[in-house]
């Protein structure tokens, strides 16, 4: 079975947003994850922050796309379900480390981080529900 009908045979609770929706809502998120995460890069790359606070922005984005070939291709809800946290708990992470230094960045992330608490929460539903 590939990767799409897996997913689409996936029993999925009644609120789950339709798959057509996850494009445009990950267009806007990752524009708004390239503006602030790439000035968090530039303050660290010109001495303005240190290394700990630029950490949870590298690791949230390597979970951020660990997350599709988990989900999609190991099939793996599982361990979709404990990248989502980790994702989550970094993205929460960067939020708090960057606020002293650029507030703006914290509040530009808030969609982002509004949008990882409603996929963790679908992701651990969809997990529950196809065990």
């Amino acid at each position: 079975m590939n990767q799409f009908s897996w997913y689409a045979s996936l029993v999925k609770p009644s609120w789950a947003p339709p798959s057509w929706l996850f494009g445009p809502a990950w267009t806007v998120l990752y524009i708004l994850i390239a503006i602030s995460f790439g000035n968090v890069f530039r303050l660290f790359f010109t001495g303005k922050v240190p290394f700990i606070v630029l950490l949870p922005f590298i690791l949230n984005i390597v979970f951020n796309l660990a997350f599709s070939p988990i989900q999609f291709g190991m099939q793996n809800n599982m361990l979709a379900a404990a990248d989502c946290v980790l994702i989550l708990a970094t993205l929460a992470w960067a939020m708090i480390a960057i606020l002293p230094y650029a507030p703006w960045v914290t509040y530009m992330n808030i969609p982002y981080l509004c949008w990882v608490l409603f996929a963790t929460t679908l992701q651990f539903t969809i997990t529950a529900m196809n065990r």
